[in-house]
């Protein structure tokens, strides 16, 4: 039994530490000295460069398995990219080897036709710009007088032409004037073929100074609205392909045989201030033949009589009251000598 005043728990023989302050004291001071010493020789940052290399390994370890998975789904769709840009990349290099190869054939066939051409004599053989100081507009006459005559070099059925397209052709010539009938005379008939089918008819005047009429063309014809005119190199006048105007009408009767066609002119009719007269080198093949030789081609030895024209601008005439067919009159642009008589045969 324990004796008075004593009790059972047990004190440590060494006795009782330092108190609380005075750890805490001897702490803060050691705190204070690391600080400053660490800011005098950064030791801190050479423990944390040393902590993080060694920690660098199982940083990897961790995001390994997410950075393989990022990298094969990245390979995978990276490869079937490629492949689609390999096959597309594949398919423009055939067209290019393609067109290439047409690119290397139309070379050589422009040189060739660059060689002809040269070699070929010039189609134009001489120009003449005259200006307009007459003009008679009317429903019967369509006419253009012009400041350039017989002494300028000017002469009967040459072309006379503006910057859009065909105007018309000197009708007669004097000293230092000279009278151009226009397509849209009434009198005049051009030869005419269709772009877009190749047809070719014949454009008369109607005495407006904006139409052209086509009155030749059969109702089953195939011509429609904006359908483009040029020249068909017939006639004798004007080369083929001279924009003449296009198509601004089509009018078909289920009891008429021909269409009733209607075209609007190329060139300025009503607005010419001036005007080129062209001679074209009879020795170029591009050179519409003469009326001259059409007419030549198209008669023989043996006829007495003077023959008419077979231009293709030659328009058909109504026959006389008395039944008696009249004979054809020739429009401007197919007034051509009559050739002198054949001699008889022995």
């Amino acid at each position: 039994m324990p004796a008075f005043g004593t009790s059972n728990v047990s004190r440590p023989i060494y006795g009782r530490g330092p108190s609380a302050g005075l750890r805490f004291t001897v702490y803060a001071l050691l705190s204070l000295a690391l600080m400053y010493v660490d800011q005098r020789a950064h030791w801190s940052e050479r423990l944390r460069y040393g902590l993080q290399g060694a920690a660098y390994p199982v940083q990897v370890a961790v995001n390994s398995p997410a950075a393989a998975w990022h990298w094969l789904t990245g390979s995978l769709a990276t490869r079937h990219s490629l492949q689609a840009e390999n096959e597309q990349l594949h398919t423009q290099v055939q067209t290019l080897e393609i067109a290439l190869l047409r690119q290397h054939a139309l070379e050589q066939e422009n040189m060739q036709l660059r060689e002809l051409h040269t070699a070929l004599p010039p189609l134009v053989k001489r120009w003449l710009v005259a200006e307009v100081i007459g003009v008679e507009s009317g429903l019967l006459r369509q006419r253009l007088i012009i400041n350039k005559g017989l002494n300028d070099g000017v002469h009967v059925n040459q072309p006379v032409v503006d910057g859009a397209g065909v105007l018309g052709q000197v009708a007669h010539v004097g000293p230092w004037s000279s009278e151009v009938i226009l397509i849209t005379d009434p009198e005049h008939a051009l030869p005419v073929q269709i772009t877009r089918t190749g047809l070719r008819t014949i454009a008369v005047g109607s005495g407006n100074a904006d139409e052209l009429l086509l009155s030749y063309l059969a109702a089953n014809s195939d011509v429609k609205s904006g359908d483009e005119l040029v020249s068909s190199g017939l006639g004798g006048v004007f080369p083929a392909g001279y924009p003449v105007g296009h198509i601004t009408g089509v009018r078909r009767e289920a009891n008429q045989l021909l269409a009733q066609v209607r075209a609007a002119p190329q060139a300025g009719i009503d607005r010419a201030r001036e005007v080129m007269l062209i001679e074209f080198n009879p020795a170029s093949p591009a050179a519409p033949p003469s009326a001259t030789a059409i007419t030549a081609a198209a008669t023989t030895p043996d006829d007495d009589a003077a023959p008419t024209t077979t231009s293709a601008e030659a328009k058909p005439a109504p026959a006389s009251k008395k039944g008696a067919a009249a004979p054809a009159k020739a429009p401007a642009s197919a007034k051509t000598p009559a050739p002198a008589k054949a001699p008889a045969k022995p």
